[in-house]
């Protein structure tokens, strides 16, 4: 039974699970939007709304060291790290959550996995106006 388990396994053990999730936050990141599947991508818009959350904090007055290190639990390039702190935290400032967003993506030819992108909404808004 899994009560009380959170979160899908992905096939996976925990150190490969950690380390695939730092890639894609940090994939998401830096490019704003990524294409994955379905299960990664319900996991990921968690992580990515527990990320941006850290980033905002700093900007509120926070510690940016202390959400900076918690970040870095997260994400593993620099400039990505400074990306969450300044840009990202700016363009979500007044939002309460709901960062990141699935779009459904039809399904990969190969093994017919359902495919998501999974984007920050934001960034959409701003790149139309």
């Amino acid at each position: 039974m899994r009560h009380r388990k959170v979160g899908r396994r992905l096939g996976r053990d925990s150190s490969q699970r950690t380390l695939l999730f730092r890639n894609l936050i940090t994939s998401l990141v830096i490019h704003g939007r990524i294409r994955t599947t379905e299960g990664k991508g319900r996991e990921l818009v968690r992580l990515a709304d527990r990320v941006v959350s850290y980033g905002k904090r700093a900007l509120d007055g926070g510690d940016l060291v202390h959400a900076s290190r918690m970040i870095r639990k997260f994400v593993t390039d620099r400039d990505a790290i400074s990306k969450v702190t300044g840009q990202y935290a700016e363009l979500y400032r007044n939002t309460p959550g709901g960062y990141a967003r699935l779009l459904k993506a039809g399904i990969r030819p190969g093994d017919n996995a359902p495919m998501v992108i999974v984007e920050f909404h934001a960034l959409n808004a701003l790149a139309v106006e």
